[in-house]
């Protein structure tokens, strides 16, 4: 860490903190990375005889903490297990926050834990729906022109740049219409707090055992199945359809039974909601995981996009009405297949 200026500031930056901390000991042990992530935050724990505190290294001109402080607040003032943020400067772009430990959801997740942790993550989320927005910060709105450009990810980053393909012009306006449909439809959901990146790598168990939650810096208020779709359909962990039926089915009840979705909003109603959240969800992804390795030299996640390719099909499949979207990835697919022969066994069947 001798050569890396920043983790030598954030460790200066703490001792500062520290001096005017009588109920944490007097001992430091050394600051230790834990990871990085798709941003450029880092984080760190600092150790002391009483336990542990992670420090965020959020490069200012990179990254601004102020949602996460903000949001932060507003989740633990609800009742929900968060980190919370001990001290912060936005000027150094520093923060220190409570330490929820080192279990990832995902590590964690088997075919005997399964059904219960989800059923965690899925109460945590009906008690999120309703999260008041902070005080001090205005969650943004998940509204058309933000769904759209979401979707845009795919045609500037994952066709042109991952595959090197140029749509003919036919297509590249079938498939700004087919965005225009997805983003008309799922206005039609009821809208609530949305985390916007609930998975299994921002879930956590805590050592006392209670569903930590993370990374919800990006919030807005946005459609109800969002984040459900996000667990359920994760680029990281899958599931068995039927599996992943079951547990819609789980949360649509628990949402009539909890008041904040309407009885008449039938299962078959509430699943196409899923189904075309998901495809949203899925083709920003799909950019994402390109833009992030040409833009940021983060390659790792080039090997999740097989994965969130078929969720994408399949989801498609159904609907008569966004058969172009679909006819589309199918065209473009010999192309990724070409460039990337290890996403055969997973989607060659689709040819």
């Amino acid at each position: 860490m001798s050569s890396d200026v920043r983790a030598q500031q954030l460790a200066q930056w703490l001792h500062a903190w520290h001096k005017g901390q009588p109920q944490w000991s007097s001992t430091m042990g050394p600051l230790t990375m834990i990871s990085g992530d798709a941003s450029f935050r880092r984080y760190f724990r600092q150790v002391f005889s009483q336990g542990s505190l992670v420090a965020v290294d959020a490069p200012p001109e990179k990254e601004n903490c102020h949602p996460f402080v903000a949001i932060a607040g507003a989740l633990h003032d609800h009742g929900l297990c968060v980190p919370q943020v001990l001290a912060w400067s936005s000027s150094k772009g520093f923060m220190l926050l409570t330490d929820l430990g080192d279990t990832l959801l995902g590590s964690e997740l088997s075919a005997t834990s399964v059904n219960t942790l989800y059923g965690a993550a899925m109460t945590a989320l009906i008690d999120m729906l309703d999260c008041p927005a902070p005080t001090n910060y205005a969650l943004p709105s998940y509204d058309r022109e933000r769904l759209l450009t979401e979707m845009r990810l795919l045609s500037d980053w994952f066709i042109p740049q991952l595959l090197g393909v140029t749509l003919n012009e036919v297509d590249a306006a079938a498939l700004e219409a087919q965005f225009g449909l997805i983003a008309d439809a799922i206005a039609e959901q009821p809208t609530g707090f949305v985390h916007r990146d609930y998975h299994s790598r921002n879930l956590m168990l805590t050592p006392e055992g209670e569903l930590g939650i993370i990374d919800f810096q990006d919030a807005v208020t946005g459609p109800i199945t969002y984040d459900l779709m996000s667990l359920l359909r994760d680029a990281y962990v899958v599931w068995p359809a039927e599996d992943v039926n079951r547990w819609i089915a789980q949360f649509h009840r628990q949402l009539q039974q909890a008041g904040k979705l309407e009885r008449h909003i039938s299962l078959s109603l509430f699943a196409r909601w899923c189904d075309w959240i998901a495809v949203q969800r899925h083709l920003k992804v799909l950019g994402i995981f390109a833009r992030l390795s040409f833009r940021d030299g983060k390659h790792g996640y080039l090997n999740d996009i097989p994965v969130v390719y078929r969720y994408a099909l399949d989801e498609l499949a159904p609907y008569a009405e966004l058969a172009p979207l679909r006819a589309i990835l199918l065209k473009i697919l010999p192309e990724y297949l070409a460039r990337n022969p290890s996403a055969a066994p997973t989607l060659e069947s689709y040819l």
